[in-house]
């Protein structure tokens, strides 16, 4: 036999000086009571009538005394434990199995998605709590927690009439960016290192140097010719994406181009949980992209009608090595620290959106405040 206290013994002081309480108050409740002189005189006339033989109409013999005393009994022993368990159970919630009451440390409360996000915001993100991340929960301790999922957080304005341009028009070239987004930065495929087909699909092969640029920049990637300017990329030899879910948030505007029919602006963060092979560490990368891309009118220029013209395109990364310029981004995780060369960039917060991302912001490596 063990030599170990029972499980009781641990319960606090306090538990069992309410207890005792309980008990006490329940006692004095169940005590009997002197009658009242109403109370009196109907059980001295039922006396009488008993000892002369007679019994009130609607007069039913009482039920078993045992039986009911024993069922009272037993109920107030029950509610007296239950009792003494919630009392239990209120300073010490992980006595129960699982989260009933989502309790648990860093269980989040709502995990519902933010608004549509349709103009800057004015400030950058609150801190969120300073949950790790795991497999499980890749976004736990993220701002990211509750921006949208995947292709879902890339939500089109209303599409209407610019210039000779008709509504359908206008319909087809934000179409047509949302599919430039989604193929770079949110296919499975290309995340991996495949060939963005779809994106490379839907920019006009006409434009000078831009297509034929992109192309060079997948098949021979370097320092002058980077894909991750454009496209998001990780080594599959060296991480892996956790879950299915990549979390973005941003807006697409657009309006009449000063020399073109349509100018399509947009602006999106793409937050990515990452781990290594059979490693339960998670680690996240933030990329935030800018892209502007243009409808231009084929009668007075040489393009491909229907076809978008690749304007602007810019960048900015959070946690990834700097200095690696072999077309994939690198995350660095606590467990190993930094790798590649040292950051020669600002400190900045990779989930500020509040703060205009300007050309050539991506020239130089900074560190990020938080992931």
């Amino acid at each position: 036999m063990s030599d170990q206290h029972p499980e009781e013994s641990s319960i606090p002081d306090e538990v069992w000086e309410q207890f005792a309480r309980d008990s006490e108050r329940d006692i004095r409740a169940s005590a009997p009571k002197e009658p009242s002189a109403r109370a009196r005189m109907v059980t001295s006339r039922l006396r009488q009538q008993d000892a002369q033989g007679v019994r009130p109409d609607g007069w039913r013999a009482p039920p078993v005394p045992s039986g009911r005393r024993s069922r009272r009994r037993v109920g107030t022993v029950l509610g007296l434990l239950l009792a003494l368990a919630v009392a239990v159970v209120a300073m010490k919630p992980s006595l129960i199995p699982g989260d009933p009451f989502g309790s648990r440390p860093g269980a989040d409360a709502d995990t519902s998605p933010m608004p549509v996000e349709t103009a800057r915001p004015t400030a950058p993100p609150s801190a969120a709590n300073p949950d790790t991340p795991t497999l499980d929960r890749p976004f736990a301790g993220s701002p990211a927690l509750h921006w949208g999922d995947g292709e879902a957080g890339i939500v089109l304005p209303p599409a209407e009439p610019v210039g000779s341009l008709t509504k359908a028009q206008v319909a087809t070239a934000l179409r047509q960016t949302k599919t430039l987004l989604v193929d770079a930065n949110l296919n499975p495929k290309t995340l991996l290192g495949a060939r963005p087909t779809a994106a490379l699909g839907v920019l006009d092969p006409k434009q000078p140097h831009v297509v034929d640029e992109l192309k060079w920049s997948l098949a021979a990637p370097d320092e002058k010719y980077d894909p991750l300017l454009l496209f998001t990329r990780f080594d599959p030899r060296e991480v892996r994406l956790v879950g299915k879910v990549v979390k973005v948030r941003g807006r697409i505007t657009f309006a009449r181009g000063e020399d073109a029919l349509l100018r399509v602006h947009a602006d999106y963060t793409f937050v990515y949980a990452l781990s290594r092979g059979g490693s339960k560490e998670v680690a996240r990368t933030i990329v935030r992209r800018v892209i502007e891309t243009e409808l231009v009118d084929p009668t007075k220029y040489g393009v491909t009608p229907g076809r978008l013209q690749l304007v602007r395109y810019d960048e900015s990364t959070g946690n990834s090595a700097c200095g690696v310029h072999d077309g994939f981004l690198h995350p660095e995780f606590s467990s190993t620290g930094p790798t590649g060369a040292a950051p020669s960039g600002p400190t900045t917060d990779p989930y500020d959106r509040s703060r205009d991302l300007r050309q050539g912001d991506d020239a130089t490596c900074g560190t990020a405040s938080r992931t």
